[in-house]
């Protein structure tokens, strides 16, 4: 077991809220002074580092957010390291597993990456029962960014908030349907956690291959409710076919400030999607720290910024300590929720 993989980092950290308050020096010397991080001895052997081209694996094909956002931090990371960075699509079935695998299995030494959204990293493990790569090993470096998932009713709809959901579909059980991506995904498991914070609502799960299709389909009549992430379901918002009755993050998105949380009416609910970059098991933590200093330091930059606020992603840029915990925070919520509900991949 690696000591600085997402299943060992460990750090006293402030919450995950969007933003992180704490430097990558106080984490160093929180952690040090826990005696919970040890530093390797193999700073030696990576001074020079990057010496050669970095390889980042996509576990998705190119077209998905997850691949637009590691072509920009590739872009980005080139010019800060002064080396070539690599974008490699590893996409396959079994939601991004073959991906991870291959990044898994390379060898340990800072140059071959994965950039990944929540699947292969804290959901798939419960979905699927033989995964070729333990997610917890792998090696954290920089959670990068994070999207809001909003929950919406179709511009016709008579639902005008969480309340009014909750209140029709215990008052008809049965009656109203949920469309998502298909098992497992983002979509699938915010729904079921509203279902299950809400008292157990008996609501039909209507699952499509994929986010566009089952918008779409949400679009054409298909399901009551859907979650979505944001900049995907603004066009439709916009032209009035769907309407956002509540956000997923845990505060209000300040450019929709009249669109209240979720858990406004149910506490404790949170559902966002995000995008993190790890390392292969047993790769060196000053490896991890160099390019979460760099990650961190492109997430400032008022470009990309711009650019991922324009699609409605928020920039993060955190330390390795702090995307473990929240990784592990995430895996937990997300596997409460996957054996309550007895989900199952199909």
């Amino acid at each position: 077991m690696s000591k600085h993989s997402l299943r060992t980092v460990a750090a006293e950290v402030s919450p995950f809220a969007g933003l992180f308050p704490a430097t990558r020096r106080t984490v160093l010397l929180r952690t040090a002074a826990l005696g919970i991080l040890t530093l390797p001895t193999l700073a030696s052997a990576n001074s020079a580092y990057p010496s050669k081209p970095i390889r980042i694996v996509v576990p998705v094909a190119p077209g998905f957010a997850t691949d637009f956002l590691a072509r920009l931090l590739s872009e980005k990371l080139r010019v800060k390291l002064d080396q070539s960075v690599i974008v490699e699509n590893r996409a396959g079935g079994a939601a991004g597993n073959v991906g991870a695998e291959y990044a898994a299995r390379a060898t340990p030494d800072g140059y071959t990456l994965l950039f990944a959204a929540p699947g292969p990293l804290s959901i798939n493990k419960y979905l699927y029962p033989k995964l070729g790569f333990d997610p917890a090993e792998f090696v954290p470096i920089s959670l990068v960014a994070s999207a809001i998932n909003v929950l919406l009713v179709r511009g016709d709809a008579p639902f005008k908030s969480v309340q009014d959901i909750v209140k029709f579909a215990k008052a008809n059980p049965g009656a109203l349907s949920y469309a998502s991506g298909g098992s497992g995904t983002t979509q699938h498991l915010a729904s079921e956690l509203l279902k299950s914070q809400a008292g157990g609502l008996d609501i039909l799960h209507v699952p499509y291959k994929g986010a566009a299709a089952a918008m779409n389909g949400f679009v054409q009549g298909q399901g009551d409710i859907m979650f979505a992430e944001l900049g995907n379901s603004m066009p439709n918002i916009t032209a009035g076919r769907v309407r956002a009755i509540a956000v997923g993050s845990s505060k209000r998105n300040p450019s929709m400030s009249g669109v209240p949380t979720v858990s406004e009416t149910l506490p404790g609910f949170v559902s966002t999607a995000w995008y993190g970059l790890v390392a292969p098991p047993k790769t060196p933590f000053e490896v991890a720290e160099t390019l979460s200093a760099a990650v961190a330091g492109i997430m400032r930059l008022p470009d990309v910024a711009a650019k991922l606020r324009s699609m409605h992603i928020l920039p993060i840029g955190s330390t390795p300590a702090e995307m473990a915990k929240f990784v592990r925070e995430e895996s937990d919520r997300w596997g409460k929720v996957i054996r309550a509900s007895k989900i199952a991949v199909e």
